[in-house]
């Protein structure tokens, strides 16, 4: 029913076009689907010659993944960083349409790792300022077919959402197009009740993201996965689901993403034990 995806992260970052010359050819060997592209840098990898790869290896675009480090924010910040992120934005929905992902997703509010105190007033003010300055990218998305999944992280690495219910109080009277993108992980943390949040997201679901609860192998951890996919479904939800981890190599992303032990045996491991996993619970 879903295609299984992989995001590159999972073996190296930067993710240029260099690493998906080398990972979309082993990616399609492990008999995933389809793969999920970061954006760290605009120009890491070229949309024309990742798409004609990735169809000659058999596999689909998921989505765009904008990545939001200091620096990037639409909220409580300068106008020229919050024209900056913008331009960075709508360089991801160029580079979605044209690589054929139906999708960009990510924490796109604010850097990962910024968080503050809001007093309802200025969170009420905070949600409308991220309203206005996503308007422009939003409508340019519409246009080309192209939508926005945003996405709620964790209390650790951001205040701006935590809750699926954040969310979509975030997104409310944007247009359509502009989304939810699921990630189990940060769900796992902050959802008293995943599974009812999930059902929560309902019709606003752009994207999934999963991984372990632990940032490793989907079944290698508590969550019920039987139950999440079950619930998945009933959302009429049918894009891609894509496995999320990172590699301990990069100290960057390593650190961005609190990844201080190994999460499997190996990398390989745990893409090919995830997919496995993955198979058997949508079967």
């Amino acid at each position: 029913m879903y295609a299984v995806g992989v995001n590159p992260w999972v073996w190296a970052s930067p993710v240029n076009d260099q690493a998906l010359a080398e990972l979309i050819p082993r990616i399609a060997s492990y008999g995933f689907d389809a793969v999920e592209l970061p954006i760290e840098q605009p120009g890491d990898w070229d949309p024309v010659r990742t798409r004609d790869l990735l169809a000659a290896h058999g596999l689909v675009a998921a989505g765009v993944c904008a990545v939001t480090p200091p620096g990037r924010d639409l909220v409580n910040a300068a106008a020229a960083v919050v024209e900056s992120t913008v331009g960075y934005l709508l360089g991801c929905v160029a580079t979605a349409a044209a690589v054929g992902a139906p999708c960009v997703g990510g924490p796109v509010y604010a850097a990962v790792g910024r968080t503050w105190r809001m007093s309802p007033a200025a969170r009420a003010a905070c949600y409308s300022d991220f309203r206005r300055a996503l308007a422009p990218v939003a409508e340019q998305a519409g246009e080309w077919g192209v939508s926005i999944g945003v996405e709620a992280l964790n209390r650790y690495e951001t205040s701006v959402v935590n809750t699926i219910e954040q969310t979509v109080e975030l997104i409310d009277g944007l247009p359509p197009n502009v989304g939810i993108m699921i990630d189990t992980y940060h769900m796992n943390i902050e959802e008293a009740d995943p599974y009812a949040a999930l059902a929560v997201a309902g019709r606003h679901i752009k994207h999934v993201q999963v991984s372990g609860t632990n940032r490793g192998a989907p079944g290698t951890d508590h969550f019920d996965w039987p139950r999440f996919f079950a619930v998945l479904r009933d959302t009429g939800y049918r894009g891609a689901v894509c496995i999320e981890s990172f590699t301990a190599e990069n100290e960057t992303i390593a650190t961005a993403a609190a990844i201080w032990r190994p999460l499997a045996p190996s990398q390989d491991r745990l893409a090919t034990d995830g997919l496995r996993y993955l198979r058997e619970v949508i079967a």
